[in-house]
């Protein structure tokens, strides 16, 4: 199914081709009190690429998320997004500037419904104030209709035209994933942030999640930065990954690289090596 964003979005295009340098990383080191959650960390994130970040358990992985999409704030380092460098930012200004996210926990509003959820994510492309939309009037009433009608192909592209009435808090755990997942592209990021999408699913959800991780990528152009557990997974969907291990990078590279990387493996399976 081919897809475009709707008139009322495409706020965050812009003009980089495909692999350049979309996010920089440079030297980010994150700290609570004495525990060094991310340690002299740098990386890229390619436009149109699938950028995975894995580790094992406290690693760091959703600490670098955070970091990227400000809700941490680093003691050292600099990440310039999109050209432009930042020292600090907070997650509304991220989100406006083209950064969207799912959590590890979900964070949908249980008692509205998926079409309402799908919304709310539309809230930095809208133009009008709330008192405009409020009066359903003009203007604002033209933008919502163009807003709704973006979130309804994000509800046929997802496949849940048959719930998109229903309470979030009702629905089974990964169709909850799924719609998350239609928030955060409702808001059209040139950069979507994956924290664990797949954790919890089952074989037949895991692979519908893949396919809509890689349609998302093929058909929107989105650009994606995914952590995940499922090594077969990660291997499958990803352009280049990049492994954390106490907060310190061990392994950047392409899947076949990080697969052969002795460090990665020593990470893993918990074991040393004399050669």
């Amino acid at each position: 199914m081919n897809m475009h964003y709707s008139s009322a979005g495409g706020a965050h295009r812009d003009n980089l081709a495909k692999g350049e340098t979309l996010l920089q990383v440079d030297n980010i080191s994150l700290s609570f009190g004495g525990v060094k959650a991310i340690q002299d960390v740098s990386f890229d994130i390619k436009k149109g690429e699938i950028r995975a970040i894995i580790g094992p358990n406290g690693a760091g992985k959703t600490s670098m998320l955070n970091v990227i999409n400000g809700f941490y704030h680093p003691q050292e380092g600099t990440i310039t997004f999109r050209g432009k460098e930042r020292r600090r930012m907070r997650p509304h200004v991220a989100a406006q500037q083209g950064i969207s996210r799912t959590f590890q926990n979900i964070a949908l509003f249980k008692g509205m419904s998926v079409l309402d959820n799908i919304m709310t994510g539309r809230m930095t492309l809208q133009k009008r104030n709330m008192l405009w939309h409020a009066l359903w009037h003009g203007p604002a009433q033209m933008e919502e209709l163009e807003h709704r009608a973006a979130v309804e192909k994000i509800i046929d592209f997802l496949e849940i035209e048959a719930i998109r009435k229903t309470p979030s808090g009702r629905l089974p755990y990964g169709l909850q994933k799924r719609v998350e997942l239609g928030r955060a592209l409702a808001a059209e990021p040139a950069l979507l942030l994956l924290d664990e999408p797949m954790a919890g699913m089952n074989l037949e959800e895991k692979e519908d999640m893949s396919r809509f991780i890689l349609d998302v990528n093929h058909q929107f152009g989105t650009t994606i930065a995914l952590i995940e557990h499922d090594m077969g997974v990660v291997m499958d969907l990803s352009d280049r990954v990049m492994v954390l291990d106490y907060g310190r990078k061990i392994g950047d590279g392409t899947p076949d690289d990080v697969r052969k990387n002795r460090d990665v493996i020593d990470a893993y399976l918990g074991v040393s090596h004399d050669d």
